[in-house]
């Protein structure tokens, strides 16, 4: 009797980097699309993850997005970033309304010694596919932003880790009395990505 088994898909420390990396890239654009950061009419769409995704095409912030993530996906195969953030704010006060959080878990033993893991593409896929898809039915209970916005992306490093010059540290720019909702994560088995949104309450009498 023949005997048949999911294949697996083995993945190494820098093919973990670059899905994590390009993951970043679609959700910065689509949290900024969904949360209307620019104008509809500067996206274009996208087939990715099974999913029609859209891109932002307005060259200076496209070229900001690309740069940023790369450097992110180079940096993930040292195991040096905690997190990133994706924090929306009012361009006139410069108060914060959201903070997008991804915090990231990696397998030190694939760090330090090399080894590779196992797990189908179809699997990775299907749990970015279900972040991607929550990230567009957050518009149903965040607030609307009701004044025009900007974004920036803060990336958690550790202590002994040199970013280029081009960087500078960032203070937090955490919301006060902030209410936190969380996503879904995924997990290539060389990292783990736990996703959530805080976001400024609206002030409303009781």
């Amino acid at each position: 009797m023949a005997v048949s088994q999911a294949s697996r898909d083995v993945i190494t420390l820098k093919g973990s980097a670059a899905i994590v990396g390009e993951f970043f890239r679609y959700a910065v654009n689509s949290i900024i699309f969904q949360r209307g950061v620019y104008p509809m009419d500067q996206f274009e769409k996208i087939k990715k993850y099974g999913l029609m995704m859209l891109v932002l095409q307005e060259e200076k912030v496209k070229s900001y997005i690309t740069t940023v993530t790369s450097h992110i996906g180079n940096w993930l195969e040292t195991g040096k970033v905690q997190r990133v953030v994706l924090v929306i704010s009012s361009v006139a006060t410069k108060e914060v309304f959201e903070r997008w959080n991804f915090l990231i878990e990696t397998d030190r033993k694939v760090t330090k010694n090399g080894v590779s893991r196992e797990k189908s593409d179809k699997e990775i896929m299907g749990e970015i596919q279900a972040i991607m898809r929550q990230i567009t039915c957050c518009v149903t209970f965040l607030p609307n932003l009701e004044e025009p916005c900007s974004f920036e992306l803060l990336v958690y490093i550790d202590k002994d880790f040199e970013a280029p010059n081009t960087w500078e540290e960032s203070d937090a720019k955490l919301i006060k009395k902030a209410q936190e909702v969380k996503l879904h994560s995924f997990d290539t088995k060389v990292h783990k990505i736990d996703s959530l949104v805080t976001y400024k309450l609206d002030d409303i009498d009781v």
